[in-house]
């Protein structure tokens, strides 16, 4: 009996409505039915008859209702929840879904560090989180499990004269007063060997530590900046900044993955909810990301 089948079955249970209980869980109608179905197979009972207005429980499922609720409670709904992310993912990825999972989950507890990759990949090998949400890292000890890609972008203020054109060189970019930020990370390295590769001297005018910094002085004017295109898209979105296209650079992409101890074994619990969660927000940003460019 898996936590997501149980999952499943107690949200119908609740919602009374296969439909309402998919979107819920942030999984597809079939999803959800199919593990309805392994669970009853398992069960080798019906545990929902169907109505004119939904479905609702039989006698079998009335009555294996309070143990999927107490199972539910000792394998996700209660207990605490270690977190190690990298500076982007914990103020841009991680909000929304830390969001959906505290009100799938009351009674966990949630605490989350932030810090570089590296020193996230140290927390995790240390046991002093359950999970890293790191940049793509080679470690015998870890495993790894891919999330997302990311790309570092040109923005600028919508009224620099960039935003009008649309696409520009990289030899321009150089020109322009740019904006850096924290000097430590991998993005800086990233943005260093664009200009190296391209034969560019950029021409650096303000370092800050963090983006949410490096993003106001370019919504203020101050300079031209490439940032994780996680961290801009609200302000692209909503025309406070504008998304230039460099176009004679490749483009720069970063892998962002989960990271455990090899000797933490499966995913459960609340690890489990996490992580069904994580996938889960990031299947609905991407589909989202895909209808805006369409």
């Amino acid at each position: 009996m898996l936590f997501g089948q149980v999952q499943a079955f107690i949200e119908v249970a609740r919602t009374g409505n296969v439909s309402r209980a998919a979107e819920a869980l942030y999984v597809t109608q079939p999803a959800l039915t199919a593990r309805i179905q392994a669970l009853e197979k398992e069960l080798g009972e019906a545990l929902f008859v169907r109505t004119g207005r939904g479905v609702r429980l039989t006698d079998a499922g009335r009555v294996f209702l309070p143990n999927a609720e107490r199972n539910d409670l000792r394998s996700a709904s209660a207990g605490r929840l270690a977190l190690g992310a990298a500076p982007a993912v914990s103020t841009y990825v991680l909000p929304p879904v830390l969001k959906r999972f505290a009100n799938l989950h009351p009674r966990v507890d949630v605490a989350v560090r932030t810090g570089h990759s590296e020193e996230i990949l140290a927390m995790v090998l240390k046991d002093e989180v359950q999970v890293g949400l790191v940049r793509t890292l080679r470690h015998p000890d870890i495993d790894s499990f891919p999330l997302y890609e990311d790309e570092l972008v040109l923005v600028c203020n919508t009224q620099h004269r960039f935003s009008r054109r649309g696409a520009v060189e990289l030899a321009e970019v150089g020109r322009e007063r740019l904006v850096m930020f924290d000097r430590t990370s991998s993005y800086f390295e990233l943005t260093q060997s664009l200009f190296l590769r391209g034969g560019v001297v950029a021409h650096t005018v303000m370092e800050l530590d963090n983006i949410e910094a490096a993003k106001k002085m370019v919504e203020e004017g101050l300079g031209v900046a490439l940032l994780p295109r996680v961290s801009v898209a609200r302000e692209v979105g909503s025309g406070l900044l504008s998304e230039v296209e460099v176009v004679d650079a490749p483009p720069i992409k970063r892998s962002v993955d989960a990271i455990r101890r090899k000797d933490a074994g499966s995913p459960g619990g609340v690890v489990h909810a996490f992580l069904q969660e994580l996938e889960a927000t990031l299947r609905i940003r991407e589909r989202r990301s895909v209808q805006l460019v369409v």
